[in-house]
């Protein structure tokens, strides 16, 4: 009963800060699927440890698996996670294999022609490469005509190529571009920066590093299905973002799943926070 009343209450929250206008164009379909078969199904990560990779039993867990348990325990209904890839998410999410998408996903205008990404952003990062320590990379000049392994679908592959000069190795996942790496069919791996800086603290990469300054700072956004975004799915969804600012979730996430402190969050933090605490 406590759930049923929890997930009444917000859904009236939300229906009451969307405009008639816009209520006119809202079938809000997949939120009263969600709440009609009592599953929410979030696509999520299963290869980019530590927002979302599988354990040694096999089970997804991560940052964004947390944030993604808490949006269905707050709507009061199941949780099933989809593992998606850069290059399928979008896709998943279009055509209603999933209802929610919390992948490491940029949050980009091209990005927004197509999914219902909502705000304010829920965490942010730069890139940076991992490297052999014995290379001495010290500037991104330095990869000019040398393979560099990435993720297919990664925004930032087209700038490693165009400013830098490097050449883009892509791959699907970060267990087969590290790999590569390990191999040596690339001299480093682009990626963000904070997922380079955990894996280095976990002892695994003794002999790499993070050699260069961070760039192309970004902001990751989750999504909902295009015609969701401005109506109650939407609302909620950027309702609880807001208060996973506010209320310190994200940091503490951050700090559970051993992910460096990034000053977005804590500038998020103080920004929201409730001024009568």
């Amino acid at each position: 009963m406590k759930t049923i009343h929890l997930t009444t209450t917000i859904t009236a929250v939300v229906l009451s800060a969307v405009s008639p206008a816009m209520a006119a164009d809202c079938s809000n379909e997949v939120w009263q699927k969600i709440i009609s078969s009592g599953t929410l199904k979030v696509g999520v990560k299963a290869d980019y440890k530590p927002w979302g990779f599988r354990d040694t039993d096999g089970k997804i867990v991560g940052m964004e698996i947390d944030l993604a348990q808490d949006v269905a325990d707050t709507m009061g209904v199941n949780l099933e996670l989809v593992p998606v890839i850069a290059t399928n998410r979008m896709q998943f999410l279009e055509q209603g294999q999933i209802d929610l998408m919390i992948a490491t996903m940029t949050d980009r205008a091209e990005r927004r022609e197509l999914v219902g990404i909502v705000g304010p952003d829920y965490y942010s990062s730069g890139n940076n490469i991992l490297a052999p320590k014995a290379l001495g990379f010290k500037n991104w000049a330095d990869l000019k005509d040398k393979p560099v392994c990435a993720i297919q679908g990664s925004f930032f592959n087209q700038t490693v190529e165009d400013d830098f000069g490097a050449t883009i190795v892509a791959f699907q996942g970060t267990a087969e571009a590290k790999q590569a790496l390990r191999d040596r069919k690339c001299v480093a791996f682009v990626y963000d920066d904070s997922s380079i800086g955990s894996a280095i603290a976990s002892g695994e990469w003794d002999d790499f590093e993070m050699p260069l300054e961070s760039v192309a700072d970004s902001p990751w956004g989750l999504a909902v299905p295009k015609p969701e975004q401005s109506c109650v799915f939407g609302r909620f969804m950027s309702g609880m973002q807001f208060a996973w600012h506010q209320d310190g979730t994200l940091i503490e996430l951050e700090e559970k799943w051993g992910i460096k402190a990034t000053p977005y969050l804590q500038r998020m933090h103080e920004k929201l926070a409730d001024h009568i605490e």
